[in-house]
């Protein structure tokens, strides 16, 4: 099996030892996406700002990969809050178009640096 990083110096750097995106066996995985930006500042005080940054982030990943939004066919959202559920849904339904991915959101008890969004996908070459 070949796999295959996906970079993109628009994008958050990881923060840790593990890669954005790897791509294996037609299927690219995302890693959560935090809302950093590409020098790794927290982007937003609000989970709706925070998670217009994480989708943001994934969206270059995306580029970077020569996909859309279309590819991706699974999500997970990681909230500190589940009160930010509603805000975070609204900012969500500008990046994806129906058929919307299959998606989770998970209450979690912390995110890495302090943030209240994490954002995970999966997507599949067409």
């Amino acid at each position: 099996m070949i796999k295959m990083t996906l970079t993109s110096p628009a994008a958050a750097p990881a923060i840790g030892p593990y890669s954005p995106a790897l791509q294996a066996e037609g299927f690219v995985f995302f890693s959560g996406q935090v809302p950093l930006d590409a020098d790794g500042a927290v982007v937003g005080e609000t989970a709706a700002e925070q998670a217009r940054q994480a989708l943001a982030n994934l969206h270059h990943l995306l580029q970077a990969g020569a996909m859309t939004s279309h590819a991706i066919v699974k999500t997970t959202i990681f909230l500190t809050d589940m009160n930010d559920f509603a805000a975070v849904n609204e900012v969500y339904a500008e990046f994806f178009e129906q058929p919307y991915p299959a998606r989770s959101t998970v209450a979690v008890a912390a995110l890495p640096k302090g943030v209240k969004v994490e954002i995970e996908a999966i997507a599949m070459r067409e």
